[in-house]
């Protein structure tokens, strides 16, 4: 045995990264989603009790609880995993957006509506380029045809 290691030394980091990427490998017994929906829970009751401390108007500033949501969010992929189900499912998306739902249902995504500028302004944004283009064009022909003048 001791010599068939001496014979093999680059297994061992091998087995090493295997082991380190199988860590958050779910197991062979598949995903266990009654037990999720069970444990997921946990999750988003620590994020109520987290997010009591913010208050109601702050709700929509992502930067007032990114720490708690955060945490959230990695509670829910460690139970996730932790159950041999992989993370994001469509189990636990329903779950995080039940949660979104209940914090977030006031806050509006402003989106600024973008419109083109009136045509006094786009013509010429347009057009100058185009001209200036054409004019530096043809002054390197004009000048490429005056080669008996050393400049």
């Amino acid at each position: 045995m001791e010599t068939r290691a001496r014979r093999r030394p680059h297994l061992f980091p091998l087995l090493l990264l295997l082991l380190l990427l199988c860590g958050e490998c779910p197991p062979v017994g598949g995903c266990n989603e009654k037990r999720m929906l069970a444990m997921l829970p946990h999750c988003g009751q620590t994020f109520a009790e987290r997010m009591k401390k913010v208050e109601v108007w702050k709700w929509c500033n992502l930067s007032e609880f990114i720490v708690y949501y955060e945490s959230f969010t990695n509670c829910t992929e460690v139970e996730t995993n932790v159950v041999g189900c992989y993370w994001p499912n469509p189990l636990a998306e329903s779950f995080i957006a039940g949660v979104h739902r209940r914090f977030f249902q006031n806050c509006s995504v402003d989106r600024q509506h973008w419109q083109d500028p009136p045509d006094e302004i786009l013509i010429p944004l347009i057009a100058v380029p185009i001209l200036l283009t054409i004019a530096m064009t043809g002054v390197v022909v004009w000048r490429s045809k005056r080669t008996d003048q050393v400049v």
